[in-house]
């Protein structure tokens, strides 16, 4: 509610005027006389203490916001509650959206804010062309809807992105754009979540955190990064190769999307560098015919981790080779005990190490600092380039809103607890997404998590008055 205070100098002439026309008004209610007096006495004040309302509308601490202007400076100060009675999403990416499918399927009502204009904002805003899903369509469906069988093994960017927003229409999820969320407590006096967004603070009994492991583009502090000269973007702005053809590139970052940027900058013609400068494991994506992820995976069921990564690495040294021949060095140990360690995930080749054999990308050593035309390698060599790319990932965003310290951790924005433990929280917090296992996690955590709130919902919420 908006609250007008008038300064007391203004209203005291009127304080008379008023005064009297009620007296003449109601101490002389038969005289047609005095009805008139009255009459003209309430024009004339009105009248007249117009432009003081106008003064009034044009003081800031007064001023009453115009529906359409709920973003400027008054709603930062004054903001409508909403009260969810079900659950409150944060993130409209595959995760929110599968919990939601989750609970809906419960009976378990949900409203999801979205800080962007579009579901799945990270395949359709910060993604790049070429980009495929990494496993097999199988491992990367959400609950309760498959991909279409007409769509490849390795779907698309185009087709995924369609595949979510079939997937919301199916289920009517119907997000709320452009709600970015500032911060989020636990308010234990009322029991309820205080969530406060763009437009709204939104009451609710559970919250779910589901804005996943990728929120925000990592930008390495790199001693003189802001001195070159020349384009300098994060793989989350880069689209495709064409922009780049004949310029020299220096790709920074061998994961997954370092390679495959690489692959594609090499095939649009250009003259391309990746900085290699740790250990790591590449998987061919597909042994003998079979997706490497669904070999492990099956193999898990009958041997141990050290095993399998044995036998990975093995069928891998016979199909790509010695890598450390090319300039990237394998880590002590498997690729599958790293991800249970660490979660540091393998890089499935797609036609990125042929290229490195052929010279065509040239694998170079960690940078030391940046110059005004290019860059100076810790080996000593220095080398321009036209263009930087970097590929050094993202990071989750959640510490920075989440107003709570047990749950989640302030250094690294992840659970505390590790999978498979990481998905529920204190107070109604829970999270979906977090298990650095991909799609295949985040679907595991939305059924754990829509089940455990349902349990409660119908013991609980069915009873409980929602009007506050």
């Amino acid at each position: 509610m908006f609250v007008m205070s008038v300064s007391s100098s203004v209203w005291l002439p009127y304080k008379f005027l008023f005064t009297f026309l009620y007296l003449s008004f109601w101490f002389c209610p038969q005289s047609t006389l005095q009805l008139s007096v009255s009459t003209l006495f309430l024009f004339f004040c009105t009248y007249s203490f117009l432009p003081h309302l106008n003064e009034l509308n044009r003081s800031p601490q007064n001023q009453i916001p115009n529906y359409y202007q709920w973003d400027e400076a008054m709603m930062s100060k004054e903001l409508k509650q909403v009260l969810v009675p079900g659950a409150l999403i944060i993130g409209a990416g595959p995760s929110g959206l599968a919990v939601a499918a989750c609970l809906k399927k419960r009976g378990v009502p949900s409203l999801i804010l979205e800080k962007e204009n579009c579901m799945a904002s990270l395949w359709n805003l910060k993604t790049y062309d070429r980009l495929t899903l990494h496993l097999p369509k199988k491992f990367c469906e959400l609950p309760y809807m498959k991909f279409p069988s007409e769509f490849p093994a390795y779907p698309t960017k185009q087709q995924f992105i369609s595949y979510l927003e079939d997937y919301a229409k199916s289920f009517s999820i119907e997000p709320m754009f452009g709600q970015e969320v500032r911060w989020t407590e636990y308010d234990r006096s009322m029991r309820l979540w205080q969530v406060e967004a763009k437009e709204s603070k939104f009451l609710c009994r559970w919250i779910i955190v589901a804005t996943g492991e990728n929120a925000e583009p990592v930008v390495p502090e790199i001693a003189g990064i802001s001195n070159f000269g020349g384009r300098l973007l994060h793989t989350s702005i880069y689209k495709n190769g064409a922009d780049f053809k004949g310029s020299k590139v220096l790709v920074v970052g061998c994961g997954n999307s370092g390679m495959e940027v690489s692959l594609d900058l090499c095939n649009s013609g250009a003259q391309v560098s990746l900085v290699v400068r740790d250990k790591l494991h590449v998987l061919p994506r597909e042994i003998f015919g079979i997706s490497t992820f669904a070999l492990s995976m099956w193999l898990l069921k009958w041997f141990p981790v050290s095993l399998v990564d044995g036998l990975i690495l093995l069928c891998s040294r016979l199909i790509l080779g010695d890598t450390s021949q090319i300039g990237i060095k394998r880590p002590e140990f498997g690729p599958l005990h790293l991800k249970n360690a660490t979660g540091k995930t393998p890089v499935l080749d797609v036609g990125a190490v042929a290229k490195i054999r052929s010279s065509e990308v040239k694998v170079v050593c960690g940078i030391r600092r940046f110059t005004a035309k290019g860059v100076e390698f810790v080996n000593g060599e220095v080398q321009e380039f036209d263009s930087v790319i970097l590929a050094t990932g993202y990071r989750s965003n959640v510490a920075s809103w989440l107003k709570e310290g047990n749950f989640f951790s302030q250094k690294d924005g992840y659970p505390k607890n590790p999978f498979p433990n990481n998905w529920k929280g204190e107070d109604g917090a829970y999270s979906v997404g977090f298990t650095r296992r991909g799609l295949y996690g985040a679907s595991i955590d939305a059924q754990r998590v829509a089940e455990d709130i349902a349990r409660q919902w119908k013991s609980q919420m069915k009873h409980l008055p929602l009007d506050l």
